[in-house]
């Protein structure tokens, strides 16, 4: 009983088995989505808040920072993702990126969030980091604008050092018929 067909190796699949571990993940998937909309919020904005000290100095710091770096050190990470890498690769990419990101990704569960976590984290970041919301938006945009920047100024150096090898092959070209 369980055991109807056969697997990509010829072995009989365990049906009972695989429901099994379907409904534990099901379970895991709901307790991770708990956790993090009822415990991340709260435990994030206390950190933050314990940095900040509940001076607008500090919360506008911090917020810059980690709006900066977190945004741009993903972004670096992610663009390894046009390269041709194994589908692998990419998923480790994909979770490294987002692992990286992870600090702005809770301020922004924090600041769109609907749930009673979400409110605490706000509240929490309003009397004990000031500006650090409005501070981690600008660090975003400013690490977007640089990652952007970085992005033409290569692209722009690739182009030009192609151009730059097709003239060399004409004036080669030129050269060996206006030598004959």
């Amino acid at each position: 009983m369980g055991h109807d067909k056969n697997d990509k190796n010829g072995e009989p699949v365990n049906w009972q088995r695989r429901a099994v571990l379907a409904g534990v993940g099901v379970v895991l998937l709901v307790v991770g989505y708990v956790i993090a909309t009822a415990f991340l919020p709260r435990w994030w904005s206390h950190r933050v808040g314990s940095m900040s000290k509940g001076t607008f100095h500090w919360g506008i710091t911090w917020g810059l920072f980690f709006g900066f770096v977190f945004t741009l050190i993903p972004l670096f990470v992610a663009r390894q993702l046009v390269r041709d890498v194994s589908w692998t690769a990419r998923l480790w990419l994909i979770a490294g990126a987002v692992v990286l990101a992870a600090p702005n990704l809770m301020t922004l569960g924090i600041v769109l969030g609907g749930g009673n976590g979400a409110h605490a984290g706000d509240r929490t970041l309003d009397y004990d980091a000031p500006g650090f919301r409005g501070a981690t938006l600008f660090g975003v945009l400013g690490a977007i604008a640089l990652f952007g920047f970085v992005e033409f100024v290569f692209l722009r150096h690739r182009h030009t050092k192609r151009e730059l090898g097709k003239m060399r092959a004409d004036d080669k070209v030129r050269r060996a018929l206006g030598d004959q």
